[in-house]
This record gives structure tokens, sequence and C-alpha cells, in this order.
């Protein structure tokens, strides 16, 4: 819908959000809406972000014809000034794109590591039981129809507020009717979902990470963002077994009267699971005796351990909660693939590879474990790097994790963005308390993955963590491509074939 001078300052006044509103004589009708210079278009309100200076306006006054910022900038337009320029751009964002939300049921997922494996089965589940009219907005794709333009691969987890109405006006009109989607913490320190709410949240676990300079200050701040879906959901599912679970009921426990938590049997949730199998290529688990008994039976998995049956008990709570039928569970977790998540490759005489997107210490942990499981009698070779500028605290937590579980480590570069990836190899090195731990550092990411395979032999395993299909690297602020971690692999086990 088009945005007029009277709509905004009613939208901003009644978010609270005005501090004061610009002398119009005549109404304005704006035709376009961005907080992106190089976006603007012809009669652009235009929404000012961060360290924001008028010259960047300079050979624009011609398309940007009104701003909403917080601060006043020395150039003649009119200005609305704001308390919160973030949640203004939420809010005239919902606006603009005509309040796509209402027209979705939306399930979102939060938690530190597990999110986009329990979205993705979740969305296969819905496709089934929609006949392919469900969305996806995901770590790895923003779905939001059924044609290959309707695909595209996520810069962020949860994309600014104006691409997160945007893409969900481009589902609807492509005749979605379900969204599936992950909610970070930076989401709401971001203010990139503010007043958006969903038919239910589900919070899979925590433990620390995204803290550091640029993200939250510390494990509380961290917490107390993630525990915010569930002031915007309007059913909650908790899992039972995730540290600090009686400070999240309890938060939950405000505004629910109902909590539906999950679990391994006998582990303390209401919904519980039993595991029957699991093998490097898949699992199977039961449900029964579940009061949605749509969920009761067995299913299989083609993704291994434990934990992804965890997340898989969460997708079928929340499948249910859609309308979901059993057939839909079924076939939906059978068949649910998730890019760059638990890929193995075995290689003749060079034992098995896996590829996975882990990228904190508990996702690494979850993995290095179940791999050490598999294969007992192997080396843990391991290859990982941090990403630059975000996430300082996963650099200690890499190095604890690899000293508790590889045998070697490659230590090369994620993302480096403005950093050294030299720099933060040495700084995970500083974090390794193994001695036994035999570590290389190569800042090549496809020259260490293919050393790591090399030194393998047939009993070992090598985890390449971290990037899992990404197409880039992130260096220096520019998406550097990439052929991906799984690609390395492939063309390394061509040899061997």
């Amino acid at each position: 819908m088009k945005l007029t001078s009277k709509s905004v300052t009613e939208l901003l006044k009644h978010h609270n959000l005005l501090v004061s509103n610009p002398n119009i004589d005549q109404e304005i009708t704006f035709d376009f809406l961005h907080y992106d210079t190089r976006e603007v278009e012809n009669n652009t309100l235009f929404v000012v972000k961060g360290a924001f200076k008028a010259k960047y306006l300079e050979g624009l006054l011609g398309n940007v014809t009104a701003l909403v910022t917080q601060k006043l900038l020395p150039i003649e337009m009119p200005q609305w000034i704001v308390s919160d320029e973030q949640k203004a751009l939420s809010v005239l964002s919902m606006a603009f794109f005509d309040y796509p939300q209402d027209s979705l049921w939306i399930g979102a997922f939060t938690g530190t590591k597990g999110k986009t494996t329990a979205a993705y089965m979740v969305f296969n589940i819905l496709q089934h039981m929609t006949n392919q009219k469900t969305a996806l907005f995901s770590t790895v794709d923003r779905i939001t129809g059924n044609n290959l333009e309707d695909k595209k691969k996520s810069d962020l987890t949860t994309p600014e507020s104006y691409e997160l109405f945007k893409d969900m006006r481009r589902a609807v009109d492509n005749g979605m009717t379900h969204l599936i989607m992950e909610v970070s913490s930076q989401a709401y320190l971001k203010q990139r979902v503010y007043g958006l709410r969903y038919q239910v949240g589900a919070f899979l676990n925590i433990s620390p990470d995204h803290i550091g300079p640029n993200e939250h200050p510390n494990f509380e701040d961290y917490l107390a963002h993630k525990l915010m879906l569930f002031d915007n959901s309007d059913q909650v599912i908790i899992n039972a077994e995730s540290d600090q679970f009686m400070k999240i009921s309890r938060y939950a426990s405000k505004n629910h009267n109902e909590i539906y938590t999950y679990s391994q049997f006998d582990k303390g949730g209401e919904f519980t699971f039993t595991s029957k199998k699991s093998a490097i290529h898949e699992s199977k688990f039961i449900v029964k005796d579940s009061r949605f008994t749509e969920m009761n039976g067995e299913y299989r998995l083609n993704l291994p351990g434990d934990f992804n049956e965890s997340n898989a008990l969460a997708a079928l709570i929340m499948s249910a909660m859609a309308g979901a039928q059993h057939e839909d569970m079924v076939k939906g977790l059978d068949q649910v693939f998730i890019p760059g998540r638990m890929l193995s490759l075995p290689i003749h005489g060079h034992g098995v590879a896996f590829v996975d997107y882990a990228h904190n210490y508990a996702s690494m942990k979850a993995l290095l474990s179940f791999a050490q499981n598999q294969y007992p009698s192997g080396k843990v070779i391991v290859v990982v790097g941090a990403p630059g500028n975000k996430g300082v605290s996963r650099r200690a937590d890499f190095g604890k994790v690899v000293s508790e579980f590889a045998d070697v480590v490659f230590l090369t570069a994620d993302d480096p963005q403005f950093e050294s990836p030299q720099a933060i190899a040495h700084e995970i090195a500083e974090h390794i308390s193994n001695e036994k731990l035999a570590i290389y550092f190569d800042m090549n990411r496809i020259s260490a993955i293919n050393k790591a395979l090399s030194l393998a032999n047939d009993e070992d395993i090598v985890i390449v963590a971290g990037k899992g299909e990404d197409p880039y690297q992130k260096v220096n602020g520019i998406d550097e491509p990439y052929i991906g971690d799984y690609q390395v692999v492939k063309n390394f086990a061509q040899q061997y074939i």
C-alpha cells in the first residue's frame, strides 16, 4: 500500500515512536520506501539507519522526498524524528507491503543450534500438507514460492525488516499460506522483527554464542533476546533438556498458560521420543502416547544423531499445531534434506569426510562426539576457522571442543571479513589445551581441506566445519566466490574412485 504523510505520522504515533513530525501544508503520497541509498526510486520515503550522513543523499534529492530519522539532518525536506529508527523501519515496512504476515500461518524457531534443521523439517512436512504452499526463511535459503526465481541464498539468519516483509509479500502473492522461519537473537537485538507475531514459537536450546563487541555483551543479554520470541508467539514449544530450562520455562509462563515441552523418553518433556537406530546415513525413532495422536508412530530421518531426532520432535509438535496429519509427517521427515548439514562422503583409503555448517561450541560438540562414537578406532581430523568481526566467543569455544574430541586440527579461514584470518586462527589455537593435538595452519581453505583429507587413513574421519555449501567467503566486505566445502571434498574423492 502507498504510504502518505498522514499515515506515516499515525503509524509512528501508534507505536510510540514519534518524537516530532514535519509541518506539511499538503499531504504527500510516497511511491516507495527504503533504507539503502543504492535502492531508492522516484518519490521515496527514506528511513535513515546507523551512522548516516546527509552527504549520502547527494544526487538523490529528486528521488528522496522525505526522511524518517532519529536525528534531524541538515537538509531541506520533511523529516519525521523517531525514538528508534529500526523499529520505525519495521512498522513502515509492514504497512508498505500491506501486512503480508496477516495472510500467513507463521511458525518460528530460535536456539543456539538446530534452527535450520528444525525449520527445514517443518517446511518439508507442511509442503505435503499445503500442496507446496509453504515458504521458508532460513540461514541457508529464503523460499517464497515454487519457481526457480523464488529461491535465493540468505545473507542473514533473519533479514532486515524491510527485506523480511518484502519477501513475505512475495510469498503471499505466490499463493503461499504458511511460513516457517528462523529467528535469531540478533533479529531482536537489531529490531528486525519488531511488531511481528507468530502462531507458534519454538525454543530449541541455549549455549554461549554471538557474544562480542558487535553482538551481545554477555550470555545474559544473549538469552534475554532469545526469550523475546515468547513475547511474540501465541503458543510456545520448549526443549525440556535445554540448559537454563527452568529460567526459560518461567519466562514463557508469564504470558502463556500452557507450554509444550519435549525431550527424549524419561527426560522431563511432555512429548517424548525413543531412539531406535542411529547410523551414519540415517536414524529412526518412535513417538507414542502423544496427545496429538497424529504424531504417534515410527519415523525415519536421512540424518544421523539423537540431536537431530530431538529437532525432529520439535518439528512434529509445530507441524501438528499447524494441522499436519501423520502421513505428512512421515513423508516430510523421510525426505528432508538440509543443504550443508551433516553431508558425508566415504573416500577410498581416506576414511569418511563430513561437511557440516556447525559453527559454535554446541553444534561442533554434537557433531564431533557423534562422529567419534561411529568411528571409535580412527583419528578425528578437523578443519575449522572462525568468522571475523562477529561471534568472537566462538574462537575460545572451537579451541575447547577440538581439545576434547580431535586428534588433528587444521585451522583455516572462514569468513574473515575485515580481520586477519591468521590472527583468528592463532586466537583459536591459544585456547587449545590438549598437548597431544596436532595443529596445522593453512589460510587457504581449499588447501587446508585437501591436506586434511590426504592425511586421513581408512578408519579416520575428517570433519570440515563452518561453511557447508556456502558459495562465497566474506573478505573485506566482499562476497568472494567459493566452490563450497562439500564440492572441495567431492573433487578430492574423485581421485580415488
